[in-house]
């Protein structure tokens, strides 16, 4: 995917609600304009909402947390269970790379851009877009899957 470099750095984003570490059961929810990620809080009663403004690219998949170690970002702090900003981003910086080629290429348009990682039990997400905002964080009536599913369904309306 990308290689670090000496100016990429890893901070926390505390300002956005902690993850469930044992079963956060994440999901995106994207098109071309829009991304939604979604995921049950620590302490497992309850669901954040988050939206991501002008998304350009994102990944969700392996590693896992007891694969983690094999991430490149892994080096510089990216830990499981987190919620993090990736500074300094060589992923933002190939993607502009490769865009050079466009007639109308301003590479403004890819420093603008954010890289978010979120490490979850089963898998991490990672995107980069100009920002991220919690929508909301919602109570889950029932604990049931489906009522996740429910939930997610009525703030996607709201949102998009």
């Amino acid at each position: 995917m990308f290689s670090i470099d000496r100016d990429t750095r890893i901070v926390p984003l505390s300002d956005l609600p902690a993850q469930d570490p044992g079963a956060p059961l994440p999901r995106v929810i994207a098109d071309g304009n829009k991304l939604i990620l979604t995921y049950i809080t620590q302490g497992g009663d309850d669901v954040a909402v988050l939206s991501f403004l002008r998304p350009s690219a994102h990944s969700f998949g392996p590693p896992n947390d007891e694969a983690l170690r094999g991430h490149p970002l892994y080096k510089l702090g990216l830990r499981p269970y987190d919620n993090s900003e990736v500074l300094g981003s060589p992923w933002a910086r190939e993607l502009e790379r490769r865009n050079r080629v466009h007639p109308n290429h301003d590479p403004k348009h890819f420093e603008a851009l954010r890289h978010f990682a979120f490490t979850f039990h089963d898998e991490t997400f990672e995107c980069l877009a100009l920002d991220v905002t919690t929508v909301g964080v919602f109570r889950i009536e029932g604990g049931s899957d489906r009522r996740l599913l429910e939930l997610i369904g009525d703030q996607l309306r709201l949102i998009l």
